[in-house]
């Protein structure tokens, strides 16, 4: 009995504290195109199609879709549009949320290094709670090796990847400007 008693107690310790973020993600069940302010940047993030896929793709792959993105981000065209792409590091760290309010993050290049005033999470508007991709591609190839790029965790972590990795955890979600109504 005692064999079993202290594995249990080690598992639930883990699993009941993680479950307890898990059942606590704000998840509005919108996966159409948003708009996400704040922290000195303004984008419409793609909706769940090929601009933000559920599987997962290389950089260059997410590279080629955004290219080719229909306006409304819902078709791949056969001619390049160049209306969406990949976010920067910076935009990213910039956009992320917890509990539907930004995160506060500021990315420091020299450093390599995201920094939030709250440590986001896998919520809406920027991820979909349900899916198994926890990474997104971004635009910027890494300072240490050029055949990488950074990629953005749910939780704010920034990382570097091969350009060349396949994996169905890591994908994208592509962006574009939102104009000013007031701008001519």
């Amino acid at each position: 009995m005692q064999k079993i008693f202290v594995p249990l107690i080690i598992v639930l310790a883990i699993s009941i504290p993680q479950g307890i973020k898990v059942s606590n993600r704000i998840n509005d069940g919108d996966l159409g195109i948003r708009i996400v302010e704040g922290n000195e940047v303004t984008l419409a993030w793609a909706p769940r199609g090929p601009g933000w896929p559920d599987r997962g793709l290389s950089w260059e792959e997410a590279q080629n879709i955004c290219k080719h993105l229909s306006e409304d981000g819902l078709k791949v065209m056969e001619t390049e549009q160049n209306i969406w792409r990949l976010p920067t590091i910076d935009e990213a760290v910039r956009s992320m949320m917890l509990h539907g309010e930004n995160a506060g993050g500021v990315w420091y290049a020299e450093k390599e290094k995201a920094d939030y005033e709250k440590t986001p999470d896998k919520e809406s508007p920027l991820w979909d709670v349900h899916s198994k991709v926890i990474y997104y591609w971004t635009a910027d190839t890494s300072a240490q090796d050029k055949k990488q790029a950074y990629i953005i965790v749910y939780d704010g972590g920034v990382y570097d990847k091969r350009k060349i990795d396949h994996y169905s955890y890591l994908s994208f979600r592509a962006v574009k400007g939102v104009q000013s109504p007031w701008s001519i």
